[in-house]
């Protein structure tokens, strides 16, 4: 039989891994909730907003009909916005069979209650807690569409939901590892953001190599105090997502936050940013629900929070470099 799968999303992520699925002979449906939107990538096969050039294999379908998106598929990979996937879960839940496996691939934490993306369909989809996954690692979108190789992580409580998810998505230039800590692995990427943004304010600062190297390794070092804060084992961070989704992240011109580090740093302001781009930095909302766990949990995290103050409240980001660098010496390990 042969396998469906629903892919709620069509930013850049969303339709490259339906392009993925296709490839490797699989249905992939994947909706978009604006009619027109839908149907002119239906009848222009490709993306030209996310992934221009980029051609619809035969078994990618486009629609925005939450019903034909979601009915009698296998599994559903939930690639919305952060802030919108519990407003997306409300319209296509009543469209869902028990059966279906349920795989978030956004990467973010909801602001106003601080929960997990699979926290959030938990919540809204009770019966579903065991068949939930989550989906990270260094997986720049336009990379992995044009079928360069690659390797991702997916998380499960059930070990057999996370091997039924690794079979459907694993293909020969996209390897799939399995986990069963669900925690780490999405906060892993969801917290790689905020460390981007600033890897993007070193380059367009000029500041150059060393001190980009020194912004992701004390950037871990963050991401893995509030993570085995929160229940994660702290081993996930030195896997594909934690170290391999940073440095994907931070190194990358392709990466959206780091791209809106780098043109912070040249001036423009944070409004005028998110309002020229399609795409969604997913690190700017992340910012702030990092920096309400970290008091939650009461631990330090020094560069989320001056580059909350460089978003929200006009920090100079040469100011904040060197508030940085004069903060009290301590040893390395101090807090791992």
């Amino acid at each position: 039989m042969m396998v469906s799968v629903g892919v709620i999303g069509s930013g850049a992520w969303g339709t490259t891994l339906a392009i993925l699925l296709a490839r490797k002979g699989i249905a992939a449906t994947i909706w978009d909730h604006r009619p027109e939107r839908a149907l002119e990538m239906q009848h222009a096969r490709e993306n030209s907003v996310f992934l221009p050039g980029i051609h619809f294999p035969e078994a990618v379908r486009v629609t925005s009909d939450s019903a034909e998106a979601v009915q009698q598929k296998d599994m559903l990979l939930l690639v919305t916005p952060s802030q919108k996937l519990r407003e997306n879960l409300r319209l296509l839940t009543p469209h869902l069979s028990r059966q279906t496996l349920l795989v978030n691939a956004s990467k973010g934490i909801e602001i106003n209650s601080l929960q997990r993306m699979t926290e959030v369909i938990a919540e809204e989809i009770p019966d579903a807690q065991q068949r939930i996954a989550a989906l990270s690692g260094p997986n720049l979108s336009r990379e992995v569409a044009e079928g360069k190789p690659t390797a991702a992580v997916v998380a499960a409580y059930n070990a057999d939901v996370a091997r039924a998810a690794q079979d459907i998505i694993n293909f020969n230039t996209f390897r799939v590892y399995t986990s069963n800590d669900v925690i780490g692995v999405e906060l892993g990427g969801a917290l790689k953001n905020i460390i981007a943004i600033g890897a993007g304010f070193n380059d367009g600062l000029g500041y150059g190599e060393n001190a980009k190297a020194a912004i992701i390794t004390r950037g871990l070092a963050e991401i893995s105090r509030l993570g085995v804060a929160a229940g994660a084992n702290p081993l996930t961070f030195a896997g594909l997502a934690g170290m391999g989704d940073l440095v994907g992240t931070c190194a990358s011109p392709l990466s959206r936050n780091q791209q809106l580090g780098r043109r912070l740093a040249g001036g423009e302001k944070l409004a005028d940013i998110l309002k020229s781009t399609h795409s969604v930095a997913e690190g700017v909302s992340t910012t702030r629900a990092a920096l309400r766990m970290a008091d939650r949990y009461n631990v330090e995290m020094p560069i989320a929070r001056l580059l909350s103050q460089i978003l929200f409240e006009g920090l100079d980001p040469r100011k904040a470099v060197l508030e940085l660098m004069m903060r009290d010496p301590k040893g390395e390990l101090e807090d791992l």
